[in-house]
């Protein structure tokens, strides 16, 4: 008679979300995406716990899609407590954003941005929504702004550094840059060169992104700008699932993760 236990049931290693198929061509570019999420190594142990456990979760995001939103709540753990550190004062976080923007502490671009993550967390509370409310590069931009109000209000900025720290809107210019950098590296496809799919030039679509991504860098978009992005990201979305060669759909789906960096601080804020 066999007495031993049955084998274990094999490690099953984690696989990407579908709904995450846009977000990044592999795990590795997640890594990329959070890249300028740094700790501020001077905050308490707590404040950096709840900073570094937002940021995985960005990071797994790519696993799981629902971890994004999560991201954003998590987050507001350490604002928070940082908050209620620089004012001494132990009040309702919209209360603490407001003196903070009121003793010039963070700015109103980066405030009203909080107070969206704010407004998230209360409607996930009251079951109005659910853990997969945000885009993960969405959610990006919301964390990224509580990393910039803690390490601003750990060590505050003069008026004009802060002014000058907007980031209208939190844009993760850091983020956007390594990937424009990964950009002007890359070739272009060959062969696709005066190839179209479904009414879409690749060649004109490459510069068209290429362009608007260059004009977000060097200052931010105008309203046609943005509107021009988003037709950008819709053809991407379009062609992207019918290229069938390797290299040119890789391509292709770096240039969506691209655009959608650019376009993360106009995301729709109806929350």
């Amino acid at each position: 008679m066999n007495i031993l236990s049955p084998p274990p049931d094999p490690l099953l290693l984690p696989v990407r979300d579908p709904r995450a198929r846009d977000l990044a061509l592999d795990y590795a570019e997640m890594h990329v995406l959070v890249a300028d999420l740094v700790l501020p190594g001077d905050a308490s142990m707590y404040v950096m716990s709840a900073l570094e456990t937002s940021r995985e979760l960005i990071r797994h995001s790519y696993y799981r899609y629902e971890f994004a939103t999560v991201a954003v709540t998590h987050s507001l753990f350490a604002l928070e407590h940082v908050l209620a550190e620089s004012l001494d004062t132990n009040e309702p976080l919209h209360v603490l954003i407001e003196r903070a923007t009121d003793a010039g502490l963070i700015t109103a671009g980066l405030a009203a941005e909080l107070d969206r993550s704010r407004l998230l967390r209360d409607t996930l509370a009251q079951g109005a929504e659910s853990s997969a409310a945000l885009r993960p590069l969405r959610a990006l931009a919301m964390v990224r702004a509580v990393f910039e109000a803690v390490s601003l209000l750990i060590h505050p900025a003069s008026a004009a550094e802060a002014t000058a720290a907007d980031v209208r809107g939190a844009q993760p210019e850091g983020v956007l840059a390594g990937l424009w950098e990964n950009h002007l590296r890359a070739l272009f496809p060959d062969g696709f060169r005066g190839v179209d799919f479904d009414g879409v030039d690749l060649v004109l679509l490459d510069a068209d992104v290429a362009g608007l991504v260059q004009r977000e860098l060097k200052g931010g978009l105008d309203d046609s700008g943005i509107a021009y992005l988003w037709g950008c990201i819709a053809d991407l979305d379009k062609i992207v699932p019918l290229i069938n060669e390797e290299y040119c759909a890789s391509y292709f789906a770096k240039l969506r993760t691209m655009a959608q960096a650019a376009a993360a601080p106009y995301f729709p804020t109806a929350i």
